[in-house]
């Protein structure tokens, strides 16, 4: 399933014996840019929480926060320390005239208030990557469902490109026998009444047709844009991202020929039509994993 690079995804669960939340988030990048922020009780493991992020994710900017719950370690708060805290804030609220509201979150966040350390006692990796893995499976729910917006975006713009190359497919032997037709016209007007050569007049219609012919570029049009639809309905297990990319590339590359070669307003329009489809795709290919 194709999937966007933008997803959110959090859980929680206990690490030797301590409750941590975990929280993963992902943005767009062209590459796997993996930001790891673990309490000081977890960094020991952070080498299994980045190979756990790059099992999952192939493409984004993923940052990836946990925590440990202070407040969810009853039994082991420290009430000398608390009450020292408690007192000397009271004393900065009287000292500073400040609010007399003092919450008991903010007393159990300063330092060493859980006594007996603030390290998981035991525990070992496993039970940390297995909350980080429940993170990533939000995320790329969301990453998926995001994805399948997109997909069904991108078809609809595809659908746009079709039908005007295969309307300047249409246009393009009209457009030549119209440029043949003034061709003969303009020489005529300019000999006034002398004899034409009539072979060289076909010679330079010749070159005419090759330099307005189309054919090669409307061929090559079709096959790309079979290439993308086949590539968003069944993305590789890698992402799509980068394939949509080089693709995109070629179809524009495609649309500036036409343009160079079409000297028809008819045609120049719906080269237009398409460049812009092209950069409404080109933004939402830039979310695809």
């Amino acid at each position: 399933m194709i999937r966007s690079m933008t997803g959110f995804g959090s859980a929680e669960g206990e690490v030797g014996g301590a409750h941590v939340a975990v929280e993963v988030r992902s943005v767009n990048h062209r590459f796997f840019n993996p930001s790891v922020k673990l309490p000081a009780e977890l960094a020991r493991w952070e080498g299994d929480v980045r190979e756990a992020l790059r099992r999952s994710v192939t493409r984004g900017h993923v940052t990836l926060n946990a925590r440990i719950d202070r407040e969810a370690r009853s039994g082991q708060i420290d009430e000398g320390k608390f009450a020292s805290y408690v007192q000397r804030l009271r004393e900065l609220q009287q000292k500073f005239d400040l609010s007399p509201t003092l919450e008991i979150g903010t007393v159990l966040r300063l330092p060493d208030v859980f006594s007996g350390g603030e390290e998981p006692t035991a525990g070992d990796p496993s039970e940390l990557t297995g909350i980080v893995a429940r993170a990533l499976s939000a995320m790329d729910t969301m990453r998926a469902e995001e994805g399948a917006r997109l997909a069904t975006y991108i078809e609809e713009r595809l659908t746009v490109i079709a039908a005007a190359v295969a309307r300047i497919a249409a246009r393009a032997p009209q457009r030549l026998t119209e440029q043949r037709d003034r061709l003969r016209q303009s020489v005529r007007e300019l000999t006034d009444g002398i004899a034409l050569d009539e072979q060289r007049l076909a010679q330079e219609i010749a070159l005419l047709a090759d330099r307005l012919d189309v054919s090669e570029e409307i061929s090559r049009f079709h096959s790309h844009l079979e290439a993308f639809r086949s590539a968003v309905r069944s993305p590789g297990a890698d992402g799509v991202g980068k394939r949509l990319g080089f693709l995109l590339q070629e179809l524009l590359r495609e649309a500036n020929t036409t343009g160079s070669k079409a000297n028809d307003a008819a045609m120049l329009q719906d080269v237009l039509s398409i460049k812009e489809e092209l950069e409404r795709v080109r933004e939402q290919v830039e979310n695809l994993e």
